[in-house]
């Protein structure tokens, strides 16, 4: 473990061994992550940084009540809440969006700086200025994409709409994120909750209904019966249903017709509640990770059936404008990474051989 004598800078030991650093300047204030290395000039003035910003007054609140100042951020932010372009995204995003955005209004501009952004003037706000509230959740690699998003949807809007002149936050990147996201399921894992879960069990219509018609989580609670005719399934996708509607149609399979024959359904809706009601996307989520616990996958999700099904696609052949149209993806980006992925197995299988020297 390094040892650093430095003051208020503490170190931890994370579940896979590595020191990580800490600046935290009392007992109850939340700890800061110091990413650069010990004993570099970038340590050390990111050390007196955090040193300076600790010693500093607060920011003074800012009030939220009032009329925000024309020119501002925070009076940007504002004007998006109430426009057009943000009344027709979907509920639950701007939820978040409203969210992520008014949590940066009173953090200061800079650490020690006395500015808070909610006031601070758009004439002023630089990439730079605003990689400042991006750098904030280095930790937190999801919230600080969430806050890249937000932040951009805003200043696009705002140049859409001529309140600015330019877009400080067109070249604003997300940070990278580690890992693949979402564990993909197995054929294995596939089988056992298959054996956990037989064909008759709400379960087993569930795990039929993701890998069968690809849809999403917010997608499978709306499924019902009134959607299939003909032997498909048409519906338009709840994702940006209300800004860019896209109308999902695949013709149902005949493993996934037994399973809907022999199960259980509502009358609305294929799955239900134990009290006959159709789910919200967030109670089938915690609903069906007790099934995958059940059935002794703890590390499952219902996300990662998507994530097999693409993979399953794409390794028997499927190309990426029908995993576009399978998935209902708007770009070829995501589609492409399940095509890459089965072409570079296919090319590992076909070429193993070659390195086996021959005489």
């Amino acid at each position: 473990m390094v040892t650093l004598k430095l003051k208020y800078v503490h170190e931890d030991v994370d579940r896979h061994g590595n020191v990580r650093i800490y600046f935290r300047r009392r007992k109850g204030a939340p700890k800061i992550r110091i990413q650069e290395c010990p004993g570099t000039e970038a340590f050390s003035k990111r050390y007196h940084e955090l040193l300076a910003a600790s010693e500093a007054p607060p920011v003074p609140p800012t009030s939220l009540n009032r009329t925000p100042t024309p020119g501002t951020y925070r009076w940007l932010c504002v004007s998006y809440f109430g426009s057009p372009a943000f009344r027709l995204l979907d509920p639950s995003t701007q939820r978040t969006r409203r969210r992520v955005l008014e949590s940066t209004f009173q953090e200061p501009v800079f650490p020690g700086a006395k500015e808070a952004f909610a006031d601070f003037p758009l004439a002023r706000i630089t990439t730079r200025v605003l990689k400042v509230l991006r750098d904030r959740k280095a930790d937190l690699p999801g919230a600080a994409s969430d806050r890249v998003k937000a932040i951009r949807a805003a200043f696009k809007w705002a140049l859409e709409d001529e309140l600015i002149a330019n877009n400080p936050a067109r070249d604003l990147t997300k940070l990278p994120l580690a890992g693949t996201g979402w564990h993909t399921w197995t054929l294995e894992e596939v089988a056992q909750f298959e054996k956990r879960h037989p064909i008759g069990t709400k379960a087993r219509l569930a795990l039929a209904l993701f890998m069968w018609t690809g849809v999403r989580r917010s997608d499978v609670v709306l499924l019902g019966k009134q959607h299939a005719r003909d032997g498909w399934h048409r519906f338009t996708q709840y994702k940006n249903r209300n800004r860019k509607p896209i109308i999902h149609e695949t013709p149902i399979l005949d493993v996934l017709q037994e399973v809907i024959d022999a199960s259980p359904t509502g009358d609305l809706t294929y799955l239900v509640t134990a009290y006959d009601r159709p789910f919200t996307a967030a109670g089938f989520g915690n609903w069906f990770r007790e099934r995958c616990d059940e059935a002794g996958l703890t590390g499952c999700s219902a996300h990662g059936l998507r994530k097999a099904a693409a993979a399953s696609a794409a390794e028997n052949g499927a190309t990426s404008s029908q995993l576009m149209a399978i998935f209902g993806w708007m770009t070829l980006a995501e589609a492409e990474r399940y095509t890459k992925a089965a072409r570079r197995k296919k090319m590992a299988g076909e070429a193993m051989g070659k390195l086996i020297r021959t005489k």
